[in-house]
């Protein structure tokens, strides 16, 4: 079909408009280049009032992407669908999750790369129906259809990202070990976890507070019976190197009395039904009103409620509950109890049973409810919420974000968010939604992260351990393993479960904890360092080993990751294992680290390896030519700066690495103003020279001590003085 408009970005991104879309404003970039008709990587047709786009996968094609989604990494042979969905129960038929991120990448002899800009649901069948075939299904004809055509993965992944806008940075210390429950009742509880961190000798900066600490469940209250003092409650956490984070939901109390709820019904801030009436549904706290943050006088006003608890000393937030999750409607509700009273004194047989079951459980999160209310974007305009259902969680983060700027625009606050669409990576990160304690979910979360990092989306991870269901202690462990590399890393556990800290294990598995979490802050500069460069640059952090080697065995991997441009990931995430297959695409520095902190590095060749990988051991690889720059364990982020650097070398001809540093708290990196440490060292006649250099501003490390590991298994050790 004939597309109304088609722009250009550059050479190898087009965009082609149908009908009128409704400004997601995803995309931020401009441009008023002519494109091309049609695209040339899919075709399109209209059928039934919707937009049918297809392409022949070839046997050799893989599909990378869609960001938070279920399945592995190459997404070929599954269905999804784009639409927020409250659903805990993250099993592998699910076709959505949280998030909604159609973006794509086919990977064959002909690479391209698509991003849909709709917000409402779709419907992706990537060669489940036909092998052979990609086919998606958009119902509508307002759409816009963006086009990569760059023939390099990392290519589209860079146009795609700077077509969208710089992700969301947050302060350095969002970097460090951060506890979470829903039910630490009060705060004689949380001064307990914070003592078994600090008395057990394990780093962490922040501790969660879940809907405990709000009165009634009223988002930006807080229960002076449970939290008394909060203020100086609060800055006694700060003097001890913790910093609170409170949950903030989407639903406002319906309650005579509650100011916000006043306030924002008086002032028309809350979606409406089709008469025109609130729009009324339960979440925590009973029945709800939900702020239309599509209009942009309800994000100021519910930015500015986060003032409420930063005047009291709070310097981060977790959206939740915003797909919006609806637990009921009064007319879902009283739909329900009229089947259920009328299946009483009746012998009902296996179908009515299924039927009166399904009326019980169909009630949260019913389609019809989210059919029945309304946004006001613009004055005179009304929007179904279906249709830009997948806008709402995006939208509140994004008022929290406008709010911190209006509150303190100099100051980074922490905020992550549980919905998200493509451009909410601008005003924070996202976790990946309430896991559970699974093994499968584990590796899920590996397999996660490059697809979210493709959208922006850097500041992300899992909720370690799982969230639902009771966790064992060796899988705490080996998914603490793999937090230490996700710059979210977080531990997050529901109520009913056993408790999920580190110092509630056995003795021997706290150790193993307390040491691989120290290795984490010990990784900050490299970690922070890739960070911001990823920021600026447009790339990922998380990359499966196909966008950076060319060879069929790197293209089957499935449990790897490059992490940044000096590492790769190779977790172990099956039970009672004591060790993996690793595939090496290059010849690479593998580093042991053992609890107790002993190393053990050396430099195993390119090929397939068996690696022995007792519970103790957690396996970094460090790529050839690369650096590893660490820093001392501290208790938390900024308990201090550490005067020595230790850099671990994988030596080739020569390797070398730029430290990106910067003051972790305020906006200046968006001015450039950030530091700049080149390290070196190259074979000079024979001779190993290690090179320091501040290129830009000041580091605050005055010593760099150089451990280089040689292809022939020599290790020579330098230092240098800044």
């Amino acid at each position: 079909m004939p597309f109304s408009n088609t722009l250009s970005y550059t050479d190898s991104v087009h965009c082609f408009r149908s009908g009128q879309p409704f400004n997601t404003e995803a995309v931020v970039a401009t441009t008023d280049r002519t494109g091309p008709g049609q695209p040339v990587s899919f075709s399109v047709e209209e059928r039934d009032n919707a937009l049918i786009l297809s392409r022949e996968l070839k046997p050799a094609d893989q599909v990378f992407g869609m960001g938070q989604s279920m399945g592995g990494l190459n997404k070929r042979g599954r269905r999804f669908s784009t639409w927020c969905s409250d659903d805990p129960s993250h099993t592998p038929e699910k076709e959505s999750l949280y998030g909604s991120h159609p973006f794509l990448i086919v990977d064959g002899e002909d690479t391209f790369g698509l991003f849909i800009d709709y917000p409402g649901e779709m419907f992706f069948d990537i060669g489940y129906t036909q092998p052979d075939l990609l086919e998606i299904r958009i119902p509508s004809l307002d759409v816009d259809l963006y086009e990569f055509t760059a023939n390099d993965k990392k290519a589209i992944v860079r146009d795609f990202r700077k077509l969208i806008g710089k992700p969301y940075v947050p302060p350095r210390w969002g970097f460090g070990y951060q506890q979470c429950r829903w039910s630490y009742p009060d705060a004689q509880r949380i001064d307990e976890i914070v003592a078994g961190f600090r008395d057990n000798d394990i780093p962490c900066d922040t501790v969660y507070m879940d809907i405990d600490y709000m009165v009634d469940f009223k988002d930006f209250s807080i229960d002076e019976h449970k939290f008394p003092r909060f203020e100086s409650w609060v800055q006694d956490k700060r003097a001890q190197g913790i910093r609170l984070i409170p949950i903030i939901d989407a639903g406002v109390r319906i309650e005579e009395g509650y100011d916000v709820y006043e306030e924002g019904l008086e002032k028309g801030y809350f979606c409406k039904d089709e008469q025109g009436e609130l729009f009324r549904a339960a979440v925590w706290p009973g029945l709800c009103a939900f702020p239309d943050f599509l209009k942009p006088e309800t994000r100021q006003w519910w930015g500015h409620q986060y003032k409420t608890l930063t005047d009291l000393g709070i310097e981060g937030f977790w959206n939740d509950m915003n797909e919006p999750a609806l637990f009921y409607s009064p007319a879902g509700l009283s739909k329900a109890i009229d089947t259920v009273s009328a299946a009483r004194d009746k012998n009902i047989g296996i179908y009515e049973f299924f039927g009166l079951k399904d009326s019980i459980l169909n009630m949260a999160n019913s389609r019809e409810d989210y059919r029945s209310f309304y946004h006001e974007p613009e004055p005179g305009v009304r929007v179904n919420h279906e249709q830009v259902h997948n806008l709402y969680g995006t939208n509140m983060t994004r008022a929290a974000y406008e709010g911190f700027e209006q509150i303190d625009p100099d100051k980074r606050f922490l905020m992550f968010s549980r919905a998200s669409s493509v451009g909410a990576h601008r005003y924070g990160g996202i976790w990946f939604g309430d896991n559970h304690s699974w093994w499968e979910h584990l590796k899920l979360n590996m397999q996660i992260l490059p697809g979210a990092n493709f959208c922006g989306f850097l500041y992300s991870g899992s909720d370690i351990g799982g969230f639902g269901a009771n966790a064992s202690a060796e899988l705490v462990v080996r998914w603490t393993q793999l937090g230490v590399f996700s710059p979210l890393m977080r531990n997050h556990a529901a109520m009913g479960t056993r408790d999920q800290e580190p110092f509630a294990f056995d003795s021997h598995s706290m150790s193993i904890m307390r040491e691989h979490i120290k290795l984490r802050y010990r990784m900050i500069p490299y970690l922070y360092s890739e960070y911001m460069k990823a920021v600026d640059t447009g790339d990922a952090l998380f990359y499966p080993l196909a966008f950076e080697y060319d060879d069929d065995r790197s293209r089957k991997v499935e449990d790897q990751l490059l992490v940044g441009s000096s590492l790769m990931n190779a977790p172990v995430y099956e039970q009672n294992a004591r060790g993996r297959y690793v595939f090496l695409p290059e010849d690479m520095l593998l580093w042991k680290v053992r609890h107790h902190d002993a190393t053990d590095a050396q430099i195993l060749k390119k090929g397939d390896h068996f690696l022995e990988l007792p519970l103790e051991e957690m396996p970094v690889f460090i790529r050839k030519g690369c650096m590893l720059p660490l820093t001392e364990a501290t208790s938390w982020v900024d308990e201090r700066q550490p005067e020595i650097l230790e850099v671990l070398v994988n030596l080739d001809q020569g390797a070398c690495y730029e430290l990106i540093y910067d003051d972790g708290i305020s906006q200046d990196w968006q001015k450039g103003i950030y530091d700049s440490l080149l390290l070196a060292v190259n074979r000079v006649d024979g001779e190993l020279i290690a090179t320091a250099e501040v290129t830009r501003g000041q580091v605050p490390w005055s010593t760099i001590n150089f451990k280089i590991y040689q292809q022939n298994g020599s290790v020579v050790e330098k230092s240098v003085l800044l």
